[in-house]
Order: structure tokens, then sequence, then C-alpha cells
């Protein structure tokens, strides 16, 4: 968890634009997400990057295991998702992002495509059975097909979309204040360790809204070497 508010002033701060005209709260808002969202997503490109390469033996230096720390976050589980017809919505889920694991009790639902599943169906050794049950992601319709074992409610794993941040504020002599008491507040959800890059995103997108190439430039720069670091 990151505080909203911190993040906000030191984006005041580097942009030089104290008088908080410059970068409203709803522009904040806006550039908040769509960087806590950036960043988010990479973790999932990075994640798949690093699992090709050898890890090593301390945790705390091995890049999948601090992907995998950061993406723990997010993860949730859901314990009667209802089926019909061994079809489930997962756009009932309204924090929904990627689903890990479909399991009936102790009976995990192994993923395949839906090519694979009219095959296995085909099959007489290979069709899915009660004891060895599949199911199908639809990601364009965002739901999931069952196959082999169809109860009325399974339990999901998957990842959560971040919450949406928000900082909140009251207006006094015409100049936004933090309102730490607000029951909409929303600090940011992603690891400490993002801090810096947060900052340095929001600070990319203020400046091409300010139409500075300067401060998106800076600020594109420094993640950019983050980014290597972190890859190298």
């Amino acid at each position: 968890m990151i505080n909203v508010d911190r993040i906000y002033q030191r984006v005041l701060t580097l942009a030089n634009k104290e008088q908080r005209g410059y970068i409203t709260p709803q522009e904040f808002n806006i550039f908040a997400n769509q960087a806590q969202m950036d960043i988010f997503e990479q973790y999932f490109y990075d994640l798949s990057q690093f699992l090709r390469r050898p890890g090593n033996n301390t945790v705390h230096a091995d890049a999948v295991d601090m992907l995998e720390e950061k993406i723990s976050v997010f993860e949730k589980t859901a314990s009667s998702f209802s089926l019909t017809n061994g079809i489930g919505a997962l756009n009932t889920l309204g924090d929904f992002y990627r689903l890990t694991s479909v399991r009936d009790g102790n009976i995990f639902f192994e993923s395949v495509t839906k090519k694979e599943a009219r095959l296995f169906q085909l099959s007489t050794l290979a069709s899915p059975t009660a004891t060895r049950p599949v199911y199908t992601l639809d990601q364009a319709n965002n739901r999931i097909t069952v196959f082999g074992r169809t109860p009325q409610n399974v339990t999901i794993d998957y990842i959560k979309k971040p919450a949406k941040v928000e900082w909140t504020y009251i207006v006094v002599g015409n100049k936004a204040l933090h309102n730490s008491n607000a029951s909409n507040l929303q600090n940011f959800e992603l690891h400490p360790s993002e801090e810096t890059k947060l900052v340095l995103k929001i600070l990319t997108l203020a400046g091409i809204t300010l139409k500075d190439p300067s401060l998106y430039q800076i600020a594109g720069v420094e993640d950019n070497k983050n980014i290597q670091q972190e890859k190298m």
C-alpha cells in the first residue's frame, strides 16, 4: 500500500506546480490510475520473461520471487462461484483481472484450450471425468466452461484489479487540501517498492498534458533507466 497523498505531494513538488492549479486533483487521479495499471500489467509480462531465465537461491534477489510477491497482494478467492450448465460468468466478479485456478473441493480443473476440450470430448480415453475435469476460458465473453464435472458452485482463485485510486480533498481558500477522512479515499495498492516508479509515470503523463516536453522526457528517461536496471 502506498499513500496517495505522499505521491501527490511529490508529483507537485517535482513538477514545480505548488499552486495546485496546474495538476488538478481530478487530473492527478486520472494519471494515478493509469500509472498504477501500467505498472500492474507489466508484472505479468515481466514474470513471463523472467520465468524463461535461470533463477538464484537468494529469495530477496530473485526477480521471479520479487514479482510473485508484488502480485500476491492482488490474489483473491471466490469460494462460491456459480455455474449454470457448466458455465460461469467472470464479470460477476467486479474486480476480476486474471484467472489462476478452478477447483471443486480438492479436485482441480485443468486449463485447456477450446480446441483441446473438443478433442478430449471426442476421445474415449482422454475424455474429461469427474476426477479429471477440465475448463476453458473464454476471454472475449469473460466466462469459463467446465467439462467432466459440473457442480453448481466451484472455488476460483484469481488476480483482482487494483482498486481505483482516489486523492480526496476539500477546497479551502480556492485551494484543494487533502481530506484523509473521506469515505472514498483510496491509496495505491501497489508494493511500496513501486513508489518512485509511480511518481515518474505520473510526471510523464502530466508533462504530456501540460505540454512540457522537458518534464515528460526527464521522467521518461528515469523510468526507462529503472526498467533496464530491473531487467539486467
